[in-house]
């Protein structure tokens, strides 16, 4: 069922086109959320923030609204501007995205807010926007719909989900992403693009749901495919992943008199890089014999697992403290093991480090 009990519209809206029909939903029972201007605030003017809308979309990718409500909230009130966020420190911004996924957005993240400081604004064209650090084919459609209400076609899993029942389209995801792009921009309209677009998302987020999607609350169920043939739930088709691999590594946590952590910059290519990290192996599909330098008295600490999009990793973690006449290599530097901003899975290595 639905999250919320969705208000019904007149039966004469229901009964115009999918566009209309979806647009009098979403007047009735959009969401609230606080990157988005409601369509009662845009009826009387207000015009969504092209920065709000950025920095949401980009957020957004591969994490729940649930998630990213409080802490686009946190960025907004650190950073309320792209001026701002461009003037950061590139290690603040990259500290403050722990836990929202790739790093690598986070450095596009901060990247696009130079270039669109230089430019003094966001472009408002889908394709100047995807001319921008960090910013591929989705999120430039929604930018381009969302923030400057152009008839870009925004596609994202909720659309996806409810276009392939509003058409039954066999092919499965993600080989479908073209023909399901291609069938829903034939009812797009060409005036409210951006509340049809955020339309399609509630829909697909409380009504048309992936599983018991609630039909009789829908805008859209007289003309959908699926829901005719009685067959909604099994749709979009899926193929069928593979199981993600486990790789495998070793976190070596060097700490100094003061309690300080010995730690080294990731390189700025391939997973979590540019950001701060204990010294250690590479991850490897092998599993490493256990082989910390030889320079410490090296404890075992543990192990860690950690899930990326792609796959597992487990680090065996070991803890030393620094030998007296330790000299630190210039690519590592001490930090508080407190106050360093690490990514998600060295900060459960250093906890287990220092457990």
């Amino acid at each position: 069922m639905a999250a919320r009990k969705q208000k019904m519209v007149g039966r004469e809206k229901r009964e115009g086109t999918p566009a209309s029909a979806l647009l009098a939903w979403y007047d009735a029972n959009a969401r609230v959320l606080p990157w988005r201007v409601g369509p009662a605030a845009r009826k009387k003017g207000a015009a969504p923030d092209p920065y709000a809308v950025w920095l949401s979309e980009v957020m957004l990718q591969q994490t729940t609204v649930a998630t990213v409500t409080p802490r686009f909230q946190e960025f907004l009130d650190r950073w309320p501007n792209v001026d701002a966020m461009a003037k950061a420190p590139l290690d603040d911004v990259l500290g403050a995205w722990a836990g929202l996924g790739y790093y690598a957005r986070a450095r596009n993240l901060h990247k696009c807010a130079v270039e669109v400081a230089k430019l003094g604004g966001f472009p408002d064209a889908e394709e100047a926007l995807r001319t921008l650090p960090g910013i591929g084919d989705y999120t430039a459609a929604a930018i381009a719909a969302i923030a400057f209400d152009a008839p870009a076609v925004v596609v994202d899993g909720n659309i996806e989900r409810v276009t392939a029942r509003l058409f039954a389209i066999e092919t499965p995801i993600p080989a479908a992403k073209p023909e399901i792009k291609a069938r829903i921009g034939e009812l797009w309209p060409q005036k409210r693009s951006g509340d049809f677009a955020q339309a399609l998302m509630d829909l697909g987020a409380n009504v048309c749901t992936p599983r018991s999607p609630d039909c009789d609350a829908c805008p859209l169920s007289k003309w959908c495919a699926a829901f005719a043939r009685g067959d909604q739930e099994s749709f979009p088709k899926r193929a069928v992943k593979a199981a993600k691999p486990t790789r495998f590594g070793e976190a070596y946590a060097l700490f100094n008199g003061k309690g300080e952590v010995l730690l080294q910059r990731r390189p700025e290519k391939g997973l979590l890089g540019g950001m701060l990290g204990l010294p250690g192996t590479e991850w490897s599909v092998k599993k490493p014999d256990p082989a910390p330098p030889a320079n410490a008295k090296w404890r075992a600490a543990g192990a860690v697992r950690h899930t990326f999009t792609h796959f597992h990793l487990e680090l065996d973690v070991f803890a030393a403290p620094a030998p007296k006449a330790f000299r630190a290599p210039e690519s590592h530097h001490w930090a508080d093991a407190e106050e360093a901003k690490l990514p998600t899975v060295m900060k459960k290595a250093l906890e287990r480090a220092t457990g």
